[in-house]
């Protein structure tokens, strides 16, 4: 069983308002997101700051259980309040996100017996595109928390984290778009000309 995490709970400084709830192609950007990865999950968590702002979507909704520790804090925030054993996490902001992608991160932490798995790029980790074991990762987050650490992935050296090559990440991002964010206006209108699903 599976948990999907949606984080939205970023400031949004650079676009000027919460992002999440922009239209994007006539709906709220954050919904895109969700339709876009549904068929993964048994259940669909939303953590935001401002939870009633997202009432609208008629999921569970949970507030930062610790304010202003960042991305790292959104992390606790899903783990803790995921229902299910494993939590695929997602960034409220990526509209090209890949299902295959999840699902199949999904197998390699069940063939693997992982704690999470997570892909990379030539430009790094996407820990923000990830699937976690929440039995194991939720008590190295809170240590992390605990150790004043704000690094999203500073707690991977204590976990069996499978990391996904470029090579296997590209299998399933063909058009190197999964984990566009959209941080500006500008960034915003590309990627609605572009998105064709």
């Amino acid at each position: 069983m599976l948990t999907l995490a949606i984080q939205a709970g970023g400031g949004s400084r650079r676009m000027g308002q919460d992002k999440a709830l922009m239209p994007f192609r006539g709906r709220p950007l954050v919904q895109h997101v969700i339709e876009r990865l549904a068929p993964l999950a048994d259940e669909i968590i939303v953590t935001a700051n401002r939870p009633e702002d997202y009432a609208f979507l008629g999921l569970r909704l949970f507030p930062d259980l610790r304010p202003g520790r960042g991305a790292l804090g959104g992390l606790y925030t899903a783990l803790a309040s995921a229902a299910h054993p494993l939590v695929a996490v997602a960034a409220c902001d990526m509209p090209f996100a890949s299902l295959e992608l999840f699902r199949f991160a999904r197998t390699e932490l069940e063939k693997n017996a992982a704690d999470a798995v997570v892909p990379s790029t030539a430009n790094g980790l996407e820990p923000l595109h990830a699937v976690y074991r929440r039995e194991t990762c939720l008590p190295l987050v809170e240590a992390a928390l605990e150790a004043e650490q704000w690094k999203l992935i500073s707690w991977f050296e204590q976990a069996k984290v499978r990391i996904l090559s470029p090579e296997e990440t590209a299998r399933f991002d063909v058009d190197g778009l999964a984990f566009r964010n959209l941080n500006t206006p500008g960034e915003f209108r590309l990627a609605e000309e572009i998105y064709s699903w």
